[in-house]
């Protein structure tokens, strides 16, 4: 099984794990940023920063601190090479910095956790992808 394929396995493994802010466990709650840490200690070991405590609305402005840390611990994907395994970061809105981040588990088809729902599969419709603005490759993959 290659690195790609352990993250893509753990990445499954966590749908229908219940929506809970700041939170990264398997079965018992995660949010958006929760499910990647999660996926990077199953998948990768220890993680590589602890995240700041954040408030559910902490990137409505300012600086893009999702995308800064991928930048410090993953590697850039140009949005048209992007693979199975893959970080997918998401904004809002175009002034916006990236606010949500989701797991690429297929082609077209990503896992995320997004508030008021349990960890889902979704496809990467057009109004995924024109929030689609960054894309990462784990250490390793």
């Amino acid at each position: 099984m290659t690195l790609r394929d352990a993250i893509v396995a753990e990445t499954l493994s966590w749908l229908g794990t219940p929506y809970r802010h700041q939170a990264s466990l398997k079965g018992a709650g995660c949010d958006c940023l929760g499910l990647v840490r999660g996926v990077w200690r199953a998948a990768i070991g220890p993680e590589p920063e602890t995240p700041p405590a954040y408030t559910p609305d902490w990137a409505e402005a300012g600086a893009d601190s999702l995308q800064a840390a991928a930048l410090r611990h993953l590697s850039p994907v140009d949005l048209n090479d992007i693979t199975p395994g893959d970080l997918l970061l998401f904004r809002w809105r175009a002034h916006l910095p990236a606010k949500h981040a989701a797991i690429l588990v297929a082609p077209g088809r990503f896992v995320h956790a997004q508030h008021g729902a349990a960890v889902a599969s979704a496809w990467l419709s057009p109004w995924w992808r024109r929030r689609l603005v960054a894309a990462f490759a784990f250490p390793g993959a």
